[in-house]
């Protein structure tokens, strides 16, 4: 795991942030952590592949819909790459 250092934090945020950690139960290094998580990976974000199941959920799709696919693929092996 990486680890993040915070240079120059003011004592009035670190001081908030010891006083939210012990709020929540948490260290203040926890709390850290869930905070940064929740402000770059927020629970709201669209998950492509759950869009996309719901789509096909929506619309109808089944796995019969899909058999298509698997009858008109190319199942002809890829050519490497050549770099000359």
């Amino acid at each position: 795991m990486a680890v993040l250092t915070v240079r120059n934090l003011p004592d009035d945020v670190h001081r908030a942030l010891r006083v939210r950690a012990a709020q929540n139960g948490h260290s203040t290094e926890a709390e850290v952590r869930h905070i940064l998580a929740a402000a770059v990976k927020p629970e709201s974000r669209v998950r492509l592949g759950d869009a996309l199941a719901n789509l096909g959920r929506e619309i109808g799709l089944t796995n019969k819909d899909f058999e298509v696919f698997d009858q008109v693929r190319d199942k002809t092996p890829a050519e490497p790459l050549r770099f000359e």
